[in-house]
């Protein structure tokens, strides 16, 4: 039985790497299909970014996909291959796809056209164009590849073709338009403005690509953060439900406590109340006992016997009462309520002020910065000098907070390393043992200041948080040495980076450094201010305070703040 023809676009059956038919293919979790070897190589080349995508759909994975056999897209792919109406173009030369371009010179069936002649403005196959590349007469005709529609390239006007670019109606012509209504337009070759508009169009995506790159790299930080959030919310919780589970714990042995108090004094006072009932049983008794015997001897006609029993009941009931103990009927348990009450209105205001503490925090504000994504990537980075001045900021040093060996001046925008202490008090927040100062105000958003150093020996420039220790010889209470400042180090004969006591050098020869801070997208930069802005360190990380720059200097340095221009 004759196989039945398949009439059906090439394009299903072909990758979407090399665009061609589909060998081996291999399907991904979205869907499509690519050769093995065209998808392999596609990710090996982008490995580096750490980021995995579907070239067709761009869906995007982290860990890299696990490619599976197309066991279906193989099998049909191999069947038409046999049939006689063939996808690939290699086994039949006639006009196949709805994509290729017919034959001019073809009588009857239309063979697909591999090249089309911009003189002639026609289409050939293999056979009809051979007199273009053999015969003496077609060696000056334009081959290019098939293309459709070659009308489109001829002028509506002459009927010439377009060869000549018009830069003032930004649109193709040809050479008698140039002579006519163009005459004193700006041509040029349709060639030449091609390459110009090549030029501008590598110059775009090469910035694209950069900007892909800034773009993946700033998704990557993103993902990065979203993690550390994650995980330290998860801590938090954590540690959150221990405490907690720890004071109900301690609240119940209290409680308990409290119980075992109540019980063993309630014991106390019955045990006394209960002697007390039992005595005052014993003289109910003894009293009822008596009122018998009075009764019984008033009747007694005996005057003697009475008179002898007489004296000792009247002596018995003359006696007075005397107060065999009293109970407390209105015992203190009633206060119990009180003092507990009291105990859980204080609990209860020293959980709103700790969650009102935990809400104050920057945790909100951070997470709120982070996802502020498109704000992040949309401004555009400052590349020179006059694009930072949009960003500086006014600043003066913090006179509470400079050691004792460090002087100011100049309204507080200088700072001079000197021998002999200063008479400063001393306050918690000063620097103890070394001879640093921070600035009393915060760098956030986007900010940019300049400072300028002199000195025979080192002096850094640094920004921190405000939680820095200040006190003690610890390198905890150094810039640069620890994990919450972040310093240059400057010397005649070069500079450091400095964070977490990690040090990188980095060369300069200028006496004037400007820093810039990007507080939302976590980027700080140290830059060498001459005739030009020359990167000396960046750094990309997620701040999670406000930044307070500050300074160190060693004998005979000083630091001076640049005034805004």
């Amino acid at each position: 039985m004759a196989e039945a023809s398949i009439s059906i676009d090439q394009n299903q059956f072909s990758c979407s790497i090399c665009l061609d038919l589909l060998k081996d293919p291999v399907t991904m979790h979205c869907g499509h299909s690519f050769c093995k070897v065209c998808i392999n190589g596609f990710w090996d080349q982008n490995e580096q970014k750490g980021v995995y995508s579907c070239p067709q759909c761009r869906e995007t994975f982290v860990q890299r996909p696990v490619l599976r056999r197309n066991n279906i897209m193989s099998d049909v792919v191999e069947k038409l291959k046999k049939i006689d109406c063939s996808l690939s173009t290699e086994l039949s030369p006639s006009f196949q796809g709805v994509q290729d371009v017919e034959c001019d010179s073809c009588i009857g069936e239309k063979k697909r056209a591999v090249k089309s002649c911009l003189t002639c403005l026609a289409s050939y196959c293999d056979t009809h164009v051979l007199p273009h590349h053999e015969a003496a007469a077609f060696r000056k005709h334009k081959l290019v590849k098939a293309a459709r529609n070659l009308q489109d390239k001829l002028c509506l006007q002459h009927d010439k073709l377009l060869e000549v670019f018009c830069r003032t109606d930004q649109r193709g012509i040809c050479y008698q338009c140039v002579m006519d209504e163009h005459k004193s337009h700006d041509v040029v070759s349709a060639q030449d403005e091609s390459i110009e508009k090549k030029k501008l169009l590598t110059e775009l995506q090469m910035k694209s690509k950069k900007k892909l790159e800034n773009n993946e790299e700033t998704l990557k930080e993103l993902m990065k953060a979203v993690e550390s959030f994650k995980y330290s919310a998860q801590a938090a919780v954590e540690v959150t439900e221990r405490i907690c589970k720890e004071t109900i714990n301690s609240i119940q042995k209290k409680c308990l406590q409290v119980t075992e108090m109540i019980r063993g004094q309630e014991k106390v006072e019955v045990s006394r109340a209960e002697g007390l009932l039992e005595k005052r049983e014993q003289e109910i008794a003894d009293l009822k006992r008596r009122l018998a015997e009075v009764e019984q001897l008033s009747l007694t006609e005996d005057h003697i016997p009475f008179l002898q029993s007489f004296q000792s009941l009247s002596a018995f009931l003359q006696t007075e009462e005397k107060p065999t103990g009293s109970i407390n009927t209105q015992f203190a348990f009633d206060d119990i309520d009180k003092i507990l009450s009291e105990i859980k209105d204080s609990l209860d205001d020293s959980f709103s002020t700790s969650l009102e503490k935990i809400s104050n925090t920057h945790l909100i504000s951070q997470i709120t910065e982070v996802f502020s994504y498109s704000e992040v990537i949309s401004e555009p980075e400052p590349t020179c000098r006059e694009d930072f001045l949009q960003y500086i900021c006014k600043l003066s040093l913090d006179p509470s907070t400079a050691n004792e060996y460090l002087y100011l001046s100049e309204e507080n925008s200088a700072v001079e390393r000197k021998q002999k202490a200063q008479q400063y008090p001393d306050l918690p927040e000063r620097f103890g043992y070394y001879c640093q100062v921070l600035c009393q105000e915060a760098v956030s958003r986007r900010s940019y200041f300049e400072v300028e150093w002199r000195g025979k020996d080192i002096s850094s420039v640094a920004v921190s948080y405000k939680g820095i220790m200040r006190k003690g010889v610890s390198l905890l209470c150094k810039f640069g040495y620890n994990k919450q400042s972040w310093a240059l180090q400057c010397t005649p004969d070069g500079c450091y980076f400095i964070h977490d006591n990690k040090r990188i050098f980095c060369w300069s020869g200028s006496h004037k450094i400007g820093v810039y801070v990007n507080h939302k997208a976590g980027t700080l930069s140290f830059y060498s201010v001459t005739d030009k802005m020359t990167l000396l360190h960046k750094v990309q990380t997620v701040f999670t305070e406000p930044l307070y720059p500050g300074f160190w200097l060693r004998p005979n340095c000083s630091i001076k703040l640049c005034s805004p221009i």
